[in-house]
């Protein structure tokens, strides 16, 4: 049989020993499993980011790999762990929106963890991705049926974030999903839903934006414009500079787009 694959996303960064100890977890539980790190550099806190990091990983996976996320401002407090299944995968969350983009894309089914036999004990206020959510997923790996992990929920949180909203006759407000490693901001507009060939108006932070280009080198160096990224989604970018220093944005920044 294949080594079960498991895959981790979180904003625990990698300076402190928390990742290291989730793997510890999962290997205790399921020895023979294969972990994979998406990032583990989520922006503290940012729920969107993290919905848009394990969307974009996950359908280059596997069937039955099981995805463990967790960005959890709301650690400790009455939001449920949760178990999802999708697209033939399994993911285990909390249950605060950061899975919202695979709520949009795919048929699912929603748990809640609530079998505490599988957490360790005690279960840490401030540590559930030690405590609940490497242990709930690395039981799934080992070969535990969903089923044993708790009843199917359907009053699960849903996020706004990841979806722009109208604000106006050919306007939308959006925000800022992530700013990758060359400082591009990857906003939550669709390029498919902005087609090309009309003329636009973005405004992020003061800054505006009427250019849009087809590749990185088209743009000149200094002056932000827009390009459709690897992702589908309209990144504001700089050639060979950071976007995200020019115009100062984090993750969950407003984006306006007005098409003219």
């Amino acid at each position: 049989m294949a080594k079960p694959i498991l895959t981790l996303t979180t904003d625990f960064g990698l300076t402190d020993h928390f990742v290291g100890v989730m793997k510890g977890v999962i290997l205790s539980i399921c020895p023979q499993a294969r972990i994979v790190d998406i990032s583990h550099e989520v922006a503290p806190f940012a729920i969107a980011e993290g919905a848009y990091l394990i969307a974009q990983a996950y359908p280059y996976f596997p069937k039955n790999t099981v995805h463990i996320v967790v960005v959890d401002p709301g650690v400790g407090t009455a939001r449920r762990p949760i178990l999802v299944e999708a697209a033939g995968q399994y993911f285990v969350a909390p249950d605060n929106g950061v899975l919202e983009m695979i709520y949009s894309r795919e048929k699912h089914l929603v748990r809640a963890i609530t079998d505490h036999r599988i957490f360790l004990q005690p279960v840490s206020q401030t540590f559930h991705g030690r405590d609940i959510f490497a242990p709930a997923a690395a039981h799934v790996a080992a070969g535990t049926t969903p089923a044993k992990m708790g009843k199917k929920i359907m009053d699960y949180a849903r996020s706004p974030l990841a979806t722009p909203r109208p604000a106006g006759r050919n306007r939308w407000c959006g925000c800022v999903l992530h700013i990758d490693r060359f400082g591009n901001l990857v906003t939550n507009l669709q390029a498919s839903d902005f087609p090309e060939s009309r003329r636009f108006v973005i405004k992020i932070d003061g800054k505006r934006v009427t250019t849009r280009t087809k590749t990185y080198a088209e743009g000149r160096r200094r002056e932000l414009f827009v390009i459709t990224g690897s992702t589908g989604y309209l990144e504001i970018s700089v050639n060979q500079g950071s976007a995200a220093e020019l115009v100062g944005s984090q993750p969950g920044s407003s984006v306006e787009i007005t098409l003219k």
